[in-house]
C-alpha cells in the first residue's frame, strides 16, 4: 500500500516556476490545497504561469524566496532545477518540514504499476522504447517524467491497468521519501551535474535512491558493464542485469549476434543485433535494459522484437537531420555531458566534424581526446564553455572558436568533405544561449536545412573562415 496523502487544506509551498513547478501547484490547488508558489524571477519573466496560478488561486511570491514564506508550510515541492542548499529550504529542513520532489508526490496518486529508468546517459531513449515496446505489448502505457511531460500531469491518467514509464533525474531523486518503482532501471553512472553536486559519489547515490524502498517483489534492473552502477546494486528487490560484453545469470545479453532474456534459468531469444535500428554500441545497451524493463513489467518477447525493430529512435538523440553534398548531419542535442558525448563519437568511425559547448557543468573534457583523435577531423566551439574546452583538448584535433551554434554550423559545411558527418553532441548544457536541449536541437535542424536550400552548401550565411 502506498502512503496516501489528503490534500485538502494543507499548506503547500511550490518552489520554482519552470514546467514542473507550474503542474504541481495546479495539481495541489486542484486537491484543496492552500498553495503558495514561490519564483527567483519577477512576474515579468513568467507572466504566463502567474496567470495560470492566480486564476487557480494559489499565492505568488515572485523575485525572490524568503525565509519565513518557507517555515510557514505543511510541505515544500521545490522543482527539479532548485538546488537543496537553498538557504530557505534549509531553514524549512531545520524546522522539520517535509520537502518532497514532484514525482514523490505524484507516485503517491498514481495508479497501476511504474518502471523508472535513470543514469546518466540513455534515459530518454531506453524510456521512450521501453513505452513503445509494451505498447506493442498491447499494454496501456503512460510515459512522464524527466522525459519532458511532469509525472503529476499525467496522474488523473493512470488506472489500475496501466504501466507509467518513467525517466528521473538525479535532481527529482534527491527529495523521495517512499517512492517505490515496481520495477527501476539503473543505465550507468558518469560524472554529470557536478555544478550542482557536491561529488560524483554525492551524484550516484542520489541516482541509487530509486531503489531504496523496493522489495522482494520489485524489480531491479543494472548495466553489469558499468562498475559504478553495479556497485549500487540494492539487496531487496529482485536483481537483473543487462550486458552487451558478457553472459549474465538473470536478465538480457548479447550472445554472437542474438539479443537474448534468461530468467528462472531459461533462455529466450529476443531478436538479432541486425535487427537494432539505433546507431552505436550504447543504443545496443540501451536496447538491453528496455527489453529487460518491459519483459519484466508483463510484454512478451514477440512485442520486445516488433517493438525494437518498428523504434524510430527519439528527437535530439543521434537523430539523423539530412544528407547535403554527401556529408551527414546529426543532432544529439541531449549529449549534455561528456560521457554522451563519447558515446555518440563512437557511432561514427572517422570524419566527424563536432560541435561542442554550452553552459559547463563541471565536466572534464580532456576524456575526449583520445575519441576526438581517432574519429574527428575538427571541433567548433560555441558557447561559454568554449575557453575551457580548448585548453583542455588542444592539440588532440583542431579547434574553431564558432561562438554561436549558426557559424558552427557554417564553417562546419564549408570544411566537410563528402563522407564526413557534421555531429551536435555539445557535452554541455544549453542555458548559456538556449531554452534548454530540444530548443538548440530544434535550431540545428532548421540551420542545417536552410543550408539544404542554398544553391552552394553553406554560401548564404559562412563566415568565409575555409580551414
Amino acid at each position: 500500500m502506498k502512503p496516501a496523502i489528503d490534500l485538502t487544506g494543507k499548506r503547500v509551498l511550490v518552489v520554482g516556476l519552470a514546467r514542473t513547478g507550474i503542474a504541481t501547484a495546479l495539481f495541489c490547488a486542484a486537491h484543496g490545497a492552500h498553495v503558495t508558489a514561490s519564483e527567483e524571477r519577477p512576474e515579468g519573466e513568467v507572466a504566463e504561469a502567474v496567470e495560470k496560478l492566480r486564476a487557480a488561486g494559489c499565492v505568488l511570491e515572485l523575485g525572490g524566496h524568503t525565509e519565513r514564506t518557507f517555515i510557514e508550510q505543511d510541505l515544500i515541492i521545490p522543482s527539479p532545477g532548485v538546488p537543496q542548499d537553498l538557504p530557505p529550504l534549509r531553514a524549512a529542513r531545520a524546522q522539520e518540514i517535509p520537502i518532497w520532489s514532484e514525482i514523490e508526490l505524484a507516485w503517491r496518486f498514481l495508479r497501476g504499476r511504474m518502471v523508472a529508468i535513470t543514469g546518466s546517459n540513455g534515459k530518454t531513449t531506453t524510456t521512450s522504447l521501453t513505452a513503445h515496446i509494451l505498447e506493442s505489448a498491447g499494454i496501456p502505457v503512460i510515459v512522464a517524467g524527466n522525459i519532458g511531460t511532469p509525472l503529476i500531469s499525467r496522474v488523473g491518467e493512470s488506472s489500475d491497468s496501466t504501466i507509467t514509464v518513467t525517466e528521473v533525474s538525479s535532481f527529482q531523486l534527491e527529495c523521495i521519501r517512499d517512492l517505490r518503482p515496481d520495477v527501476g532501471v539503473l543505465l550507468n553512472l558518469t560524472p554529470d551535474h557536478l555544478d550542482r553536486h557536491a561529488s560524483f559519489e554525492e551524484y550516484s547515490r542520489a541516482k541509487a535512491r530509486m531503489f531504496e524502498n523496493q522489495t522482494e517483489q520489485d524489480f531491479a534492473v543494472l548495466n553489469a558493464d558499468d562498475a559504478n552502477a553495479s556497485q549500487y546494486a540494492p539487496s531487496r528487490p529482485q536483481i537483473y542485469w543487462f550486458s552487451r560484453t558478457k553472459h549474465v545469470s538473470s536478465g538480457a545479453f548479447l550472445r554472437g549476434d542474438e539479443v537474448i532474456f534468461r530468467r528462472d534459468g531459461t533462455e529466450t531469444v529476443l531478436l538479432r543485433r541486425g535487427e537494432i535500428g539505433l546507431r552505436g554500441d550504447h543504443n545496443v545497451e540501451n536496447v538491453l535494459a528496455a527489453a529487460c524493463a518491459a519483459l519484466l513489467a508483463g510484454a512478451t518477447p514477440s512485442a520486445v522484437a516488433s517493438g525494437v525493430s518498428t523504434f524510430a529512435g527519439v528527437e535530439h538523440r543521434l537523430e539523423f537531420v539530412a544528407e547535403i553534398g554527401g556529408v551527414s548531419y546529426f543532432n544529439d542535442s541531449k549529449a549534455t555531458n561528456v560521457d554522451a558525448t563519447l558515446k555518440a563519437l563512437d557511432a561514427f568511425p572517422t570524419g566527424v566534424l563536432v560541435i561542442l559547448g554550452g553552459k559547463d557543468k563541471g565536466s572534464d573534457y580532456g576524456i575526449l581526446r583520445k575519441s576526438l583523435r581517432e574519429r574527428a577531423r575538427m571541433v567548433l566551439l560555441i558557447g561559454a564553455a568554449a575557453e575551457k574546452i580548448e585548453s583542455q583538448l588542444r592539440d588532440a584535433v583542431p579547434v574553431v572558436h564558432a561562438g554561436t551554434l549558426e557559424f558552427a554550423v557554417a564553417i562546419a559545411s564549408e570544411n566537410a568533405r563528402p563522407g564526413d558527418t557534421v555531429l551536435l553532441a555539445p557535452a554541455c548544457a544549453s542555458f548559456d544561449q538556449f531554452k534548454n536541449y530540444e530548443h538548440r536541437g530544434r535550431v540545428f535542424k532548421q540551420l542545417v536545412r536552410l543550408l539544404a536550400q542554398t544553391p552552394s552548401q553553406g554560401e548564404a550565411t559562412t563566415s568565409g573562415r575555409k580551414l
